[in-house]
């Protein structure tokens, strides 16, 4: 046992270093032979997982994550890595609570140090994302033809990129110029949906405007829009009351890690303004955010 553990390390290592030189098929591979090694051991599925969102294969990135978090349930990377996918196939539900989770694990944490402001971004991104959907959803049952003209579009756009995957593989372009086609496919796709969605709008501002929360205003513990915002010496604003609640806990900033005391607090009186003046111009739909 103890030489398969070895010869799984070794296997390991030499799958980082082809990963930090962005030989992202190489280190999968080095990965899935040390996992044969080793099957328990939770960071070798974490480390494949991160060789195969950069290969874009959500669902091996999925079933790893999983894995991961069956071997070891307070799974900090497993969880990031499995948000970042589950937003990739367009499950930002599923995303959001596995953001969370990675979120409340790296503020618990206490080695990891560099992590909350990339996992408090992806957070926020996976709540817009949701937020999209429900958007998208309120506005297509505001209105019938926008919904038949967005599905309209949606169908263009598969049709779109079908035919670019059918190029592909038959060797008709090559993979870059693939990319470069479904992105651009893709931009053309959501301009018109922004045109069309604008259009709507102007024609019916009550219920077809957009509905959107600025990102300054959210709070970077609680991610809700915030009523009593300090800020801390570093420039970073939070609300008040969850700060402190956190400072009780630990006297660090939780994005920066740096000694933060309650008495270092100062009122935001610029963005608590803010904050109301928007909670008072969206009183009738803000606490659904």
């Amino acid at each position: 046992m103890a030489g398969n553990e070895h010869a799984a390390e070794q296997l390991k290592e030499k799958g980082n270093a082809h990963f930090r030189k962005a030989e992202y098929a190489s280190a999968e591979t080095c990965y899935s032979h040390a996992i044969q090694k080793n099957s328990k051991n939770p960071l070798l599925y974490t480390n494949r997982a991160n060789a195969r969102l950069k290969l874009e294969r959500w669902q091996d990135v999925i079933d790893d994550c999983i894995k991961s978090i069956e071997l070891l349930k307070e799974n900090m990377k497993a969880f990031f890595y499995l948000a970042q996918a589950q937003m990739a196939i367009n499950h930002p539900n599923e995303a959001l609570s596995s953001a969370l989770m990675a979120y409340d694990l790296c503020v618990k944490s206490t080695t990891q140090t560099n992590n909350a402001a990339t996992i408090s971004a992806l957070v926020l991104k996976c709540k817009k994302a949701k937020w999209e959907v429900r958007e998208k959803e309120r506005i297509r049952r505001r209105g019938e033809l926008l919904g038949e003209l967005e599905e309209k579009l949606e169908e263009s756009k598969k049709k779109d990129l079908f035919e670019i995957d059918k190029r592909l593989a038959g060797q008709e372009m090559g993979t870059v110029e693939a990319e470069e086609e479904r992105k651009g496919v893709e931009e053309t796709y959501n301009k018109k949906v922004e045109d069309l969605r604008t259009a709507f709008a102007i024609s019916d501002p009550e219920h077809m405007a957009k509905r959107e929360v600025p990102d300054y205003l959210i709070d970077a513990i609680t991610f809700e829009i915030m009523h009593d915002p300090v800020v801390t010496r570093n420039g970073q604003s939070y609300e008040r009351a969850t700060l402190i609640e956190h400072l009780k806990r630990s006297p660090t900033d939780p994005l920066t890690r740096e000694v933060l005391r309650i008495e270092d607090l100062r009122p935001n009186l610029a963005l608590k303004e803010a904050c109301t003046e928007f909670l008072e111009a969206n009183s009738g739909w803000i606490y659904d955010w």
